[in-house]
This record gives structure tokens, sequence and C-alpha cells, in this order.
């Protein structure tokens, strides 16, 4: 059975991945009305969306997962950071690959978003904000 919790964060982390999405979309956009070409701008619009992310996550999405200050929270950021690269690398194949059969990129991309949502949130999960990486109760 599904726990509350992971359903509770489950949504939350759609609502931050819709925030960030914003941040990321507007970036690809405005990189693509720049005639940026569409694997690039794809991979800039992401980049900044992982900023974003950072933050929607580790406020109010993994609260009572984040690690107190220092070494452990360098370590976790890094974690993140590795995560949102591996997100990164699946946007840049899918819309490199979907662009280079003649899809529109704005379509790629789409795809691209779908891919990425899941296996971070899974790696984020997992990996990132465990119970192990928790701050201990005050100090976040």
């Amino acid at each position: 059975m599904i726990e509350p919790a992971a359903i509770r964060r489950f949504v939350a982390y759609g609502f931050a991945s819709v925030a960030a999405l914003g941040v990321d979309l507007a970036c690809f956009f405005a990189l693509m009305a720049v005639h940026v070409a569409a694997p690039a701008a794809a991979a800039g619009g992401y980049a900044a969306g992982i900023l974003a992310h950072w933050f929607a996550s580790s406020r109010f999405v993994f609260t009572g997962r984040v690690a107190s200050e220092g070494k452990a929270r360098t370590a976790q950021q890094g974690l993140f950071v590795a995560s949102a690269l591996v997100g990164l690398a699946l946007t840049w194949a899918i819309v490199s690959a979907a662009t280079a059969m003649g899809l529109d990129p704005r379509i790629a991309k789409l795809i691209a978003i779908g891919a990425s949502f899941f296996a971070t949130f899974l790696l984020r999960l997992r990996f990132v904000f465990t119970e192990d990486q928790a701050a201990p109760a005050g100090t976040s």
C-alpha cells in the first residue's frame, strides 16, 4: 500500500515541477526566439529549471529530509544536481533525436518533460532526499 506521505510528496513534487517547468519553458522559448538550436535551448531551459526546482523541492516537497548545513547539505545538493543531470541528459537526447526525425521541437520537449519528471522524482525520492539525509530536528 502506498503511504499517504508518499502521495503527498508526489503531488507536491508535481506542483514544484510545474513551477520549475514554467521557468524552464520561459527560458526555452526565449532561447528559441533568438535562434538558439532546439537541443541547446532545451538544455538551457532545463538548467534554469534546476535552480527553481531545488528551491521548491527543499522547502516544500521533501521537508524534514533536507540535510543540515555544511558538508551534508553540500553532498545533498550535489546529489540533487546529479539527478538533474540525468534529467538534462534525457531532455537533450529526446529533443535531439525527435527533432532529427522531423518532430516539432515543442512536441519533443513535451515528451522529454514526462520522461525527465518520472526519472528525477524517483532518483530524488530514493537517493537525494532520503530519511538518512534528514537534518536533526530543529537544524534545518
